[in-house]
């Protein structure tokens, strides 16, 4: 199996995993769908993979939360790019690191709408096109706190948790086709993940990852790459990625 000249639609494509994804697929042949909030940084990665790689590029500017803006965005898609082979659902994001009782209502939402429901309005509008087709691949991102969770995690952990269990459902729904469901689940990965979550606080984004080698986009993106090469009667239904520097999802310290 190749990537070559595959239809594969990333989200949250614009920084870290999903970066790291669109360069492997582009350099393995792959046209590719961009889809995040940042059109800035979404434009400059098209003309770079363009640039290096002469791959087909098309970018989505717009927000996973947003179910219309994603039904619309999909549906202005060009013809060339109409036929979607492979659903990356990267985007995804982690706020604060607040006990339940202290955390902030307002980054539970935020978590919930785009770690759940991002991957739901994606999926509700590709698999139909897949099944009609016979034929298709969704790969979800999640996470080792969706297997394990950790204190101060309790809302990203239960997101991440709900898109283990959407995996594995869909998996089944559509066992007897010839459609493929992965999850990647990655630890410590050194992206703006940790910037994020404290929103901003760069010193105590840098301190997570003191003492640690942690995993990369690339290897993230190397897993991805592995799963969408077996065999089509092979599907790879999850792979739980750790750093050797940790070996689980919590790290004290």
């Amino acid at each position: 199996m190749r990537c070559e000249n595959k239809t594969v639609l990333i989200t949250g494509a614009s920084s870290g995993i999903g970066l790291a994804c669109a360069s492997e697929l582009a350099k393995e042949g792959a046209r590719l769908i961009l889809s995040a909030r940042r059109s800035e940084k979404l434009q400059a990665l098209a003309l770079d993979l363009q640039k290096t790689y002469q791959s087909a590029v098309h970018t989505i500017s717009c927000d996973v939360r947003d179910r219309k803006a994603v039904q619309h965005a999909l549906m202005q898609l060009p013809e060339a790019f109409q036929t979607v082979d492979v659903l990356i659902n990267n985007a995804g994001l982690a706020l604060g690191l607040d006990k339940m009782h202290a955390a902030l209502s307002s980054d539970w939402d935020q978590m919930i709408e785009t770690n759940i429901k991002g991957v739901l309005h994606m999926t509700e509008y590709v698999l139909p096109k897949m099944l009609a087709r016979g034929v298709g691949h969704v790969i979800n991102i999640g996470s080792t706190a969706g297997h394990q969770t950790y204190p101060g995690g309790s809302v990203y952990c239960a997101t991440k948790y709900a898109v283990a269990a959407l995996t594995r459902t869909l998996s089944q729904e559509v066992a007897g086709t010839k459609l493929r469901v992965t999850e990647i689940a990655p630890g410590m990965v050194e992206t703006e993940f940790s910037l994020i979550r404290f929103k901003g606080d760069q010193t105590r984004a840098q301190k997570v990852y003191e003492n640690i080698t942690a995993l990369t986009p690339r290897d993230v993106a190397d897993a991805v790459v592995y799963a969408m090469t077996r065999p089509p009667h092979v599907n790879i239904a999850q792979i739980l990625l750790y750093a050797t520097d940790q070996p689980a999802a919590f790290r004290p310290g």
